[in-house]
């Protein structure tokens, strides 16, 4: 059966609901930016915890802080600036004068606290990163520019989290809450923010289109860029190839960052549009359900890790347009053992692996099954690379193309997360509790990213200590060992550190790239032609 692609043209500008067609360009006005890129599975930026909500909150909504250029480094936003208690435990933030919502009303300390407190209240999303250190009760506002959050014990990566948490408009929420939702469902497909650009919500078709209309009154402006995007249209086209086709064409001014490097020289060779390539901290995982026999057995685990052919995909499938990553943390970030030895491609001794697992009662015979993001070709073909060398051992390994939507659902259970499955982790915040601390901590068992359902109580030690240490150089200690003893046990299938790639018209200027929100920030952009 044929895949269907939806990419629905909205408003005056646009075309009826088509299957695999763009909005033409002859159908759009010059200062509009079509971007076709993934959308979030909904748009409550407290719900959801991934890349595309990253892409559509760094627009929307706005953030105490944020993270600028490449490596990302926090800059106020919101706030002008903060404070830290001598214990480590009181965080005191004060906020710029004169910020608006999209409803032109006044955005206070009183405003920060609800969301903050929405967000705990909800326990979804960005959630998890601060349910340990801090109660809903423990954020006031003790004036309406000051902010305090007092946190539980010593949590030195709050700072870098703070911008996970996108500050929402009380008054518009909750006139819409029903049945203690905190107003979810409204939410989920409306807005309620203060960022450069406003939702237009009767364009909005869930996971495929949304349309994006520029905030003239945002208290930052546009700083350098005196041609800013008036109207950004989000589309999301779910084959790689009418992708590719598209921005060629010039139909669309934008891909998403997981270009095929099969097609980077094609773009290149075009006219109409070039390749972004830009190093960031994303590391490629094949992730193993470690509740689910076989692969709850550390032979069997260590044998699939030993049988995927490293620079085989690398080397052949990315020309080399990756690094290889010996374990869950960048190597381009401190934290990352520098001596750690990454799983050689070796069947010889996958074979025997499997063979010790069997040995010890693993029903090694079970066909598992690796479930793909059909829309990125890059999960396929790593997938495939695997089943191929797997065949060679006597391992079964069946492919089951699916959506992140419905994998992050997937993983809140271990009875319903997947034998394995594909994907990145990128950089939400740059510390490497987002990586290994969020991965393999069990207290964030039921999240997607700590979805191989890993358990080990000294890697908890060890992760929970580290978050209270100042000392970087003792936290980089801890997450070494935690690293090595997560790397021995197979808890994962590490593959690289990503240059990620985004296809981009030739009329985009101003287009600069930050591992958070994969530069999708649309405030700098500008259009030529």
């Amino acid at each position: 059966m044929k895949r269907r692609t939806f990419l629905a043209g909205t408003g005056a500008a646009a075309a009826t609901a088509v299957i695999g067609s763009p909005i033409a360009l002859a159908q759009r006005a010059p200062n509009e930016l079509i971007w076709a890129d993934q959308l979030p599975g909904n748009l409550d930026p407290h719900a959801l915890f991934d890349v595309p909500m990253q892409g559509y909150m760094v627009n929307v909504y706005d953030t105490l802080y944020i993270y600028e250029g490449n490596p990302p480094k926090l800059a106020p936003w919101l706030a002008s600036g903060h404070t830290v208690s001598d214990d480590g435990l009181t965080w005191t933030f004060k906020l710029n004068d004169g910020v608006k919502f999209h409803d032109d009303s006044p955005l206070t300390a009183e405003d920060v606290v609800w969301s903050f407190q929405r967000l705990l209240s909800i326990k979804k999303g960005a959630a998890s990163a601060f349910l340990p250190v801090l109660d809903p009760a423990n954020v006031t506002a003790p004036d309406k520019s000051t902010v305090v959050f007092k946190l539980k014990h010593s949590y030195v990566p709050f700072l870098s989290a703070i911008p996970l948490v996108a500050i929402v408009n009380r008054r518009v929420l909750e006139p819409n809450v029903k049945d203690n939702d905190w107003g979810q469902a409204w939410l989920s497909s409306h807005s309620a923010g203060s960022g450069v650009y406003v939702l237009d919500p009767e364009t909005y078709r869930p996971v495929q289109q949304l349309d994006l209309k520029r905030n003239p009154g945002h208290f930052k402006g546009w700083g350098h860029n005196p041609q800013p995007v008036e109207v950004v249209r989000r589309r999301n086209i779910l084959e790689t190839t009418t992708r590719i086709n598209a921005l060629i064409k010039g139909e669309i001014d934008a891909t998403d960052s997981y270009l095929p490097t099969d097609q980077v020289e094609r773009v290149m060779k075009s006219k109409t549009a070039t390749v972004s390539q830009d190093e960031s901290m994303r590391v490629m995982v094949l992730r193993m359900n470690n509740k689910k026999a076989p692969l709850d057995n550390v032979h069997y685990r260590q044998a699939l890790s030993h049988a995927f052919n490293y620079k085989g995909f690398i080397s052949g499938v990315l020309k080399d347009y990756a690094v290889r990553n010996a374990g869950p943390i960048p190597a381009n970030l401190w934290g990352a053992p520098k001596d750690l030895p990454p799983y050689d491609y070796n069947l010889d001794k996958a074979k025997e692996l499997v063979a010790k697992a069997k040995a010890e009662g693993a029903p090694v015979d079970r066909p598992i099954e690796i479930h793909i993001q059909q829309h990125l070709a890059q999960t396929t073909q790593a997938a495939q690379i695997l089943q191929q060398d797997l065949r060679r051992i006597g391992v079964t390994l069946n492919i089951v193309p699916n959506l992140w939507p419905q994998l992050v659902s997937s993983t809140a259970k271990p009875e319903t997360t997947p034998d394995m499955w594909v994907h990145w982790v990128s950089t939400y915040f740059v510390d490497p509790e987002n990586w290994i601390g969020q991965m393999y901590d069990s207290s964030f068992h039921g999240t997607w990213k700590a979805s191989c359902w890993y358990k080990n109580d000294k890697v908890d030690t060890l992760l929970r200590e580290a978050r209270r240490h100042s000392d970087q150089a003792k936290r980089t200690a801890l997450y070494e060992e935690a690293s090595r003893i997560v790397v021995a046990e197979a808890a994962d299938i590490w593959i690289y550190n990503t240059i990620e790639l985004r296809g981009l018209s030739n009329r985009v200027k101003g287009f600069q790239f930050t591992p958070v929100g994969s530069g999708a920030n649309f405030r700098i952009i500008s259009l030529t032609g």
